[in-house]
Parts: structure tokens; C-alpha cells; sequence
């Protein structure tokens, strides 16, 4: 029998019926429970810290990871040698979806400046651009991406997606540069590894088009904050974050000031069927381990 971390009661309801697992309620701020040190499979709570992290090397027996986030950056390369590493995607892209609609919507239709004109009770009226018939660049190919660009296509939104390597419908990565001139809006949604780091840079941003959108929904430092902060004071470029660099972005910082930009506290994935959603997804992956195959959403390079 595989005993199973799980850090929340409905994660252990999630495995309930599954053959050859055994699920072990935890608490991440709590020494763990008697049988803890037999457990084979790690989950950690959503948006775990580097303390969670830690409890991999406590766990002799330890052979799988199972997140429930998509982000993984937090655990690539830290984990022992032998130890295998699953995240959540599949559980967040709709809803982060839903977030980028709604911010390209937001500063299409200015919405945060008729709120602040709301709060003032002046009636601003005047001509806004629309988000029907944008061309948005989405770096990013994977399963969030895919949720994007169902959700653009009734606005006739023409979507173009980048990868790490080219494929049927998708660039790759090495063609961004030539491809961001092209676009009203990019839309960012990679995940954190040594290879996006800092991947929108000063060059990057420079080669976007005057007025365009720039909306990061993957990790803060993806992009490069300075670099954007010089754009947007300089009025060129407008953006849409949900992450920041740092995170949480502290009170004096100067993007709460800046022009132009729509700020959100990583909210893309936070929504009320989010942690269900995570735990169906880690059902999955577990049948997938108990009958003795790689879990689908097993972590291996590229995005």
C-alpha cells in the first residue's frame, strides 16, 4: 500500500476508492503524523513555501511529488535523486483565462480609469479601443494557453502561440522577436525556469509595437522590471500583471505608480473550484502511479 501526504481533508476524500493508496492527512505548520516517514508520495498545499519544499529531505521513502499548482519552479532541482516530480495543470488554465480576458478587456475598455472617474463621480465619456480584431501573441503553449484562445476566439481575436520548440500551430521560441512587432498584445504564460527567466527583457519590450498590451500571467521574473517600468513611465507600452518581481510587490514600489499598468495580487488561479479542481487532477495522476505508469503531467523540460 502507498501512503500519500495529502494536506487537506478534500484531497484525502479526492483519493478515496483508489486501490493501493493509502492517504495520510498532514500539516505543513505541524510536526508530521506517525507513519509519515513510510509515505512514497509528497502533496503539497497549494502555493507551498520553502518549508514544504524541506520536507522531501525527511522523507526516506519518498518517490513522487504530486503539486497541485502548475508552477513547479519552486521544487525543479530540489528534490533528491530518485525523486520524481507531477504538477496541476489542468486544474487552473480556465480560470487564468478567464483573468486574461478580463484585464485585455479592462484595458481595451479603460475600465480602472472610469472606476477611478466613479470614485471622483466625474462622467468621463469618450472613445475607447475595443478588444475585437487584436492580433495577441500568447508565449506559452500549453494547456493555459489553449484556455486563452477559446476564449478570444469569440471576440475575433486572431491568436498567434509560441513554444519552446516549434510544432503544427505553434512557434518556437527563437522566432518571438520577429513575431512581437506583429501584435497588439502578448500575453505571457510560461512557466519559471532558467530558460524564461528574465525572458522579456529590454529587447523584448523594445520590439513591441507603440500602445501594445503587455499581460504576464505566468511568474514575475519572466520579465524583467525595470525594463518595464522605463516603458510604461515612458508612456510606450501598457501592461496587465497578476505577478510581480518582486512578490508581493511592497507599498513604495514604483509599478503601483506607473501609467498604464493594471495590477492584480496573483488572483488568475483563485477561485472557488481552484482546490477541487487540483485535487481531481491529482486523482489522476495518482491512479497513473498506483498502477505502476509516469503520471501525465510528470515535469521534464520545456513548456
Amino acid at each position: 500500500m502507498t501512503v500519500v501526504l495529502v494536506p487537506h481533508p478534500r484531497g484525502v476524500d479526492a483519493l478515496a476508492g483508489l486501490p493501493g493508496l493509502q492517504p495520510l492527512l498532514y500539516d505543513a505548520a505541524e510536526p508530521l503524523p506517525v507513519g509519515a516517514d513510510e509515505a512514497e508520495v509528497l502533496v503539497p498545499p497549494f502555493l507551498a513555501g520553502a518549508r514544504v519544499v524541506q520536507l522531501a529531505d525527511r522523507l526516506p521513502k519518498l518517490r513522487l511529488v504530486q503539486l497541485l499548482t502548475a508552477g513547479a519552479e519552486a521544487w525543479v532541482g530540489r528534490l533528491p535523486e530518485g525523486v520524481a516530480l507531477s504538477d496541476g495543470k489542468g486544474a487552473h488554465g480556465g480560470a487564468t483565462a478567464e483573468w486574461v480576458l478580463g484585464v485585455l478587456l479592462a484595458v481595451y475598455r479603460e475600465l480602472p480609469g472610469f472606476v477611478r472617474a466613479q470614485d471622483r463621480g466625474e462622467w468621463t465619456q469618450h472613445v475607447t479601443e475595443e478588444l475585437g480584431g487584436k492580433r495577441v501573441l500568447v508565449v506559452g503553449a500549453g494547456d493555459v494557453a489553449e484556455h486563452i484562445v477559446r476564449r478570444l476566439a469569440p471576440f475575433d481575436v486572431t491568436t498567434t502561440l509560441v513554444g519552446r520548440r516549434a510544432r503544427d500551430g505553434v512557434h518556437g521560441i527563437d522566432e518571438v522577436l520577429d513575431l512581437v512587432p506583429e501584435h497588439d498584445a502578448c500575453v505571457v504564460v510560461v512557466p519559471l525556469t532558467d530558460e524564461t527567466r528574465g525572458l522579456v527583457d529590454a529587447a523584448f519590450l523594445a520590439a513591441m509595437p507603440d500602445g501594445a498590451v503587455l499581460v504576464n500571467g505566468a511568474r514575475g521574473p519572466v520579465a524583467d522590471t525595470d525594463a518595464l517600468l522605463a516603458e510604461l513611465t515612458a508612456g510606450r507600452l501598457r501592461a496587465a500583471l497578476d505577478v510581480t518581481d518582486p512578490e508581493p510587490l511592497p507599498a513604495d514600489h514604483p509599478l503601483w505608480t506607473a501609467p498604464n499598468v493594471l495590477i492584480t495580487p496573483h488572483v488568475g488561479g483563485s477561485v472557488p473550484g481552484a482546490l477541487d479542481r487540483a485535487f481531481g487532477v491529482m486523482r489522476e495522476q495518482l491512479a497513473a502511479y498506483a498502477r505502476g505508469e509516469e503520471p501525465p503531467n510528470l515535469v521534464r523540460d520545456g513548456y
